[in-house]
């Protein structure tokens, strides 16, 4: 409420004077002059949800993309899977190149690894003494064993023991850190510590021997460094073999197959079999065509595109039941998008000889606009994948010789491009609100400055109300003392 002082000091406020509620008045009067602002607002306000609906439609387009992709992809028509019949000895799995086709395949050895293992000690921090122990990695050959070919491309890891870190414990520790194509352990039980040493890879390539050299040789080679050593050729050997080397050994269709692992790859293209034991009999594998993804991909676009056809539909249709228009009602561009989306399988398609329709292959459109997957009709059409490819996936010349997948993908690259309906449609949506906060600053510039002039107007005639208050009061006052006097005369 705004306030005045007068001349001689006495405090005034707007209303006091008159008698009138001048601020109320002036609050009415401003709701009044306020009404077009209000209506900025409310339209900022709807602007600001067509810009927020546009963008899910968008991030529903974009879905619908992504799934139309997948499903226009070469590499998922061309993909295969693998089972065996008996998943307890063989593990399989397909990957790319992957050929369909059926495969019989016995295990008669697995890979191993080699594995030595040294005399007991008291415990594991037994101190064996300062040294080096050096390891090869290669392959063991004579019967009896007698010689030891250094693996190609591998070179002697040499392992330094020092003094004051030359435990049991330590040892293991260290042989470790050398990555030298071996794993050490150390095996505690009744009888005491065992450091156990195993090749890192199975395959005979793989075997190994040690040698060990003690810097404070004791002269006895049972005990310190020189208890480590190992050598099946004539050399110094303490520790004990407890597994050799060896390949895996294997028949596919007959064709004896060595592997140096139990995880064959490629030896089958695209095919990789891990073996989990050994088999009497062979272990039929087969390799068949992917139907199950495939169907999961056109039940993931099915899905995509129902989503986004039906919130499209919603936001531009009247509700009778809220009494509410969708914020897209009357949009063009909305619209538009949810017919084209509609009329994408009004036109047969010439890409297959085995189909024009899609639904023809199980996939129909409701009358509500939704897509239905028929399984019988779809899982017919999957057998005959080669069809069904080119019904959905194929990319023609034009719409007539396209797949009608691919006639999706082409519409969301449309719809989704840098000059495409939500492009344009955005930022003209973006500009309009921009040029709306500018005119709500300059209706509220102009609000503030009438207020600020009916408060003005207001104490004027506040002021001028108040003096002929008194005025009027004066008259009154003196008039009634003249009566009295004529009266007493």
């Amino acid at each position: 409420m705004a306030t005045s002082s007068n001349a001689v000091g006495a405090i005034s406020s707007a209303g006091l004077g008159s008698g009138l509620d001048v601020n109320s008045i002036i609050t009415s009067l401003m709701k009044v002059e306020a009404r077009p602002l209000d209506m900025l607002k409310q339209q900022a306000s709807t602007l600001n949800t067509q810009i927020s609906t546009y963008g899910k439609v968008q991030s529903y387009f974009s879905t619908l993309k992504d799934k139309a992709n997948a499903l226009s992809s070469g590499t998922l028509w061309d993909s295969t899977t693998a089972t065996a019949s008996d998943t307890t000895s063989i593990k399989v799995s397909a990957g790319a190149g992957a050929t369909a086709g059926n495969y019989a395949v016995t295990v008669g050895t697995l890979a191993k690894s080699q594995t030595v293992v040294a005399a007991a000690q008291a415990s594991s921090s037994v101190d064996l003494g300062a040294g080096m122990i050096t390891i090869e990695l290669g392959t063991w050959s004579g019967s009896p064993i007698d010689t030891f070919t250094a693996k190609s491309g591998a070179t002697p890891v040499s392992v330094d023991i020092p003094e004051g870190a030359a435990t049991l414990a330590d040892v293991r520790d260290a042989i470790n850190a050398a990555n030298a194509g071996v794993v050490a352990s150390i095996v505690t039980d009744a009888s005491g510590a065992r450091l156990s040493i195993r090749s890192k890879d199975t395959g005979v390539e793989n075997g190994f021997r040690i040698s060990a050299t003690e810097t404070f040789d004791d002269g006895n080679a049972a005990t310190g460094l020189s208890s480590l050593n190992f050598d099946l050729a004539g050399g110094p050997s303490q520790m004990t073999e407890q597994q050799a080397a060896s390949n895996a050994t294997l028949l596919i269709n007959g064709i004896p197959v060595s592997s140096a692992s139990n995880t064959l790859n490629d030896v089958v293209d695209g095919l990789s079999i891990t073996l989990l034991k050994t088999t009497a009999s062979a272990v039929d594998v087969s390799v068949a065509p992917d139907t199950a993804g495939i169907k999961t991909k056109i039940t993931e676009f099915v899905t995509a595109y129902n989503e986004l056809s039906t919130y499209l539909r919603t936001q531009t249709a009247y509700n009778g039941d809220t009494k509410a228009a969708g914020p897209l009602q009357g949009d063009q561009a909305a619209v538009s998008l949810l017919n084209q989306l509609r009329g994408v399988l009004n036109q047969t398609s010439s890409a297959s000889t085995a189909w024009t329709q899609l639904s023809q292959a199980g996939i129909s459109m409701k009358g509500d606009g939704s897509l239905a997957i028929d399984d019988t009709k779809l899982n017919d059409a999957l057998k005959n994948l080669p069809e069904l490819e080119k019904l959905l996936a194929t990319d023609g010349a034009d719409a007539a010789s396209s797949g009608f997948i691919r006639r999706y993908k082409d519409l969301a690259d449309a719809a989704l491009g840098a000059s495409g309906t939500f492009s344009s449609k955005t930022s003209g949506l973006q500009d309009r609100l921009k040029r709306n906060t500018k005119s709500q600053d300059a209706m509220q510039v102009r609000l503030d400055q009438t207020e600020a002039r009916l408060r003005k107007q207001y104490q004027a005639l506040d002021a001028s109300m108040a003096s002929l208050s008194g005025l009027s009061s004066y008259v009154t006052q003196q008039m009634a003392m003249l009566a009295k006097n004529t009266g007493s005369s």
